[in-house]
């Protein structure tokens, strides 16, 4: 027997965490629904808990209090019977008619502080309730209590103008232009391993949400990095206008989604439901929700049916091992990540041959991993083939699928097909098209080939859309970069590294800015912090020590940069020799990176440290070869 069971909504759960952490702090045990184990049946695990604790804490907020609350007063009724009841509030709500006799205790704004007044009247009624003593007096309400005869005249007025002016609140009117995010889905499963399947219903969530017209979606990783704060401070920090939160519950046969669509500025909900479906059909309820949340903000969703599931499956075995893949590298694009990712993306395209988003992903984590961690030439133009492949097959299957052309442009860039990579990236990123974790490689391609305008446009619009992926800054500072606009670039830089943290690609372009604006030692101070064998680390490492008058040290990082990476490194090595004067040996490796389709060429046009070339016939003809857009 617990001495404590907390009944609350779901979607209340980040605010109801530091009660709960109270509590077990001060010696009682605690059971809530996330100690719910996978494959159990929650609901019987729910009902023999409740009705086993020796106190039950009901808390009562805006949610709770709302049409979709039913469990929550099931749960108070219970207790009621029992005499174990005992409600807090955590907003400026009145409990539901029926549970207002007892005086509810206010936490709202309460932080966490376990030597609060409020939070200790709380612990002192639970000692009461639970040693089987009925407090002397019950904690009064903070602020006017609403009576009954309040309560009944507000709903009687209420039917009233929905029975007789209602209209007024739904009428025709021109939709405003509106925002949301798209918070990640509490997972109530009981196993923390299911995460990647609820944060993959909120991601689904986003693109069926991008095809209403006059939304702004915010982006995954911006979505996910407010997973913890409280809505309004959700909707500050990213600057929109609704949040959709929720909950995924799932056990072997069956799925339970709850939903609410808040408003961000005062975090009242808009809508809100629950669905209970067999496992295999969550496709069905995030079609659902998103049309419901078209529907409450009086908006209306583009396209057909078909359009709204292109790509998809219906095979839930196959869109699991997808979202798994999904999670298992986004956020961590390690070597060992990648290949884990790109053999569960292969599982579910074996399962369903026509999974075209599985095959379109596919092939952008394997250009990724190839472009990243290659050991060779071979290697290299082996996955380019391959994810092209895929790519090509998905738009084969899907054809306008937003995915399956960036990565299709991904592929072409690899075989320096630059023009139709650029058509590629033009039909993924329309002017309405929903803003995804490439469109930063679209701005940095378009930076590196000279169409810098372009390129800044586009970062800013991945800055906008997902204003908290260091990723989208980061095609911000390449933009300065490749401009010339170093002091710009470096400014940039510090700022990404004071709230994204250490990043090897951010450390190398603050160094490499620093070092063309002869700022050398803090540059190598740049360099420093990144890997020993970052690739940008060790090209930093080489010029820095070339203008120090270190012949032997340029030598070292050279010789490593080879060691390490080989034909892949060498329009990097053609950079090293340009500026040490050695343009022979340049010349010989920029033909070299051209031969074995070094990615690094794409940015032949603008990288510095081939600039002492620019008059070489040899690179005139290379970059005449490459037909840049």
């Amino acid at each position: 027997m617990v001495d404590v069971f907390v009944s609350y909504k779901a979607e209340d759960r980040r605010r109801v965490v530091p009660l709960v952490q109270a509590l077990e702090a001060d010696g009682l045990t605690v059971w809530w629904d996330a100690h719910i184990a996978g494959g159990v049946d929650w609901r019987d695990s729910i009902e023999e808990h409740l009705d086993a604790a020796r106190c039950v804490i009901v808390v009562w907020s805006k949610r709770s209090v709302g049409r979709e609350g039913r469990f929550v007063r099931d749960e108070a009724t219970r207790a009621q019977r029992r005499l174990t009841y005992l409600p807090v509030r955590i907003d400026k709500v009145e409990p539901p008619l029926g549970f207002g006799e007892t005086q509810a205790i206010s936490l709202t704004g309460w932080s966490g502080d376990r030597s609060d007044g409020r939070y200790q009247s709380v612990l002192s009624a639970i000692r009461s309730i639970t040693s089987g003593e009925h407090p002397a007096s019950r904690p009064t309400l903070r602020g006017p209590r609403v009576s009954r005869r309040a309560i009944m005249a507000s709903a009687s007025g209420a039917a009233a103008v929905a029975a007789v002016g209602g209209w007024f609140l739904f009428k025709p009117g021109a939709a405003k232009a509106t925002s949301i995010a798209v918070l990640p889905f509490a997972n109530l499963s009981g196993d923390p391993a299911q995460s990647y399947f609820s944060d993959g219903i909120a991601e689904e969530l986003r693109a069926a949400l991008a095809r209403i017209p006059k939304m702004k979606v915010m982006a995954r990783t911006s979505s996910e990095k407010v997973r913890d704060d409280d809505i309004q401070t959700a909707a500050t920090k990213l600057d929109v206008d609704n949040i959709l939160t929720g909950s995924v519950r799932r056990s072997p046969s069956t799925i339970r989604i709850n939903a609410q669509l808040v408003d961000g500025s005062n975090g009242l909900e808009r809508w809100s439901q629950a669905y209970d479906r067999p496992a295999g059909d969550a496709l069905s309820v995030q079609t659902d929700i998103a049309q419901q949340v078209a529907s409450a903000l009086r908006l209306e969703l583009s396209g057909s049916a078909a359009a709204a599931n292109l790509g998809t499956t219906s095979n839930h075995v196959a869109q699991d091992l997808f979202l798994k893949a999904k999670a298992t590298w986004q956020g961590n694009a390690s070597r060992e990540r990648l290949r884990e990712a790109n053999d569960l993306f292969d599982e579910a395209i074996k399962l369903d041959p026509n999974f075209a988003e599985a095959r379109a992903q596919k092939a952008i984590a394997l250009l990724i991993y190839t472009q990243t961690f290659a050991a060779g030439g071979a290697e290299y133009a082996r996955d380019t083939g391959a994810a092209e492949a895929q790519a090509r097959r998905a738009l084969q299957i899907a054809p306008g699928l937003q995915s399956g052309f960036a990565a299709q442009a991904l592929a072409r860039i690899g075989k320096f097909e630059f023009k139709g990579a650029l058509a590629d990236w033009q039909k993924a990123y329309t002017d309405d098209a929903r803003v995804t974790d490439t469109v930063a490689e679209y701005s940095r391609f378009l930076s590196s080939v000279g169409r810098s305008s372009e390129g800044f446009e586009w970062a800013d619009k991945s800055i906008s859309a997902d204003p908290l992926n260091a990723r989208s800054h980061q095609s911000k500072v390449w933009a300065y970069f490749c401009s010339g606009r170093y002091a710009e670039a470096a400014e940039a830089a510090r700022g990404l590294l004071k709230w994204a943290g250490r990043r090897g690609s951010t450390l190398g372009r603050l160094g490499d800015s620093l070092l063309m604006l002869g700022k050398t030692d803090e540059a190598l101070a740049a360099y420093l912090q990144c890997d020993p064998n970052y690739p940008s680390r060790l090209l930093g490492e080489a010029l820095v020590a070339w203008r120090k008058g270190d012949r032997a040290g340029s030598d070292r990082a050279l010789a490593q940069l080879t060691e390490s990476y080989d034909e892949t490194a060498s329009f990097r090595m053609a950079g090293i020799h340009a500026q040490r004067g050695e343009k022979d040996l340049a010349l010989k490796q920029l033909q070299r990176a051209f031969a074995v389709k070094d990615f690094g060429m794409a940015s032949l046009p603008t990288d510095p440290w081939v600039d002492p070339l620019r008059k070489e016939p040899v690179l005139k003809a290379l970059q005449a070869r490459l037909d840049f857009p």
